[in-house]
């Protein structure tokens, strides 16, 4: 049980340097264009036409 709270700790801690890092970065740079959000989803997704599906 011990090691299960203890990742469960590390996870929460990683989610919250991640959001330091977005809003950061979003300060810096502006705000992240949701449809080129969706593009690189699509590319990780290995959908070949560029189109987005809903899912």
């Amino acid at each position: 049980m011990s090691a299960y709270v203890e990742a469960l700790i590390q996870r929460q801690l990683e989610r919250e340097r991640l959001r330091e890092l977005i809003e950061d970065a979003e300060a810096e740079h502006g705000p992240v264009d949701p449809a080129a959000v969706e593009a690189k989803r699509a590319l990780l997704r290995g959908d070949s036409g560029g189109s987005v599906h809903a899912a």
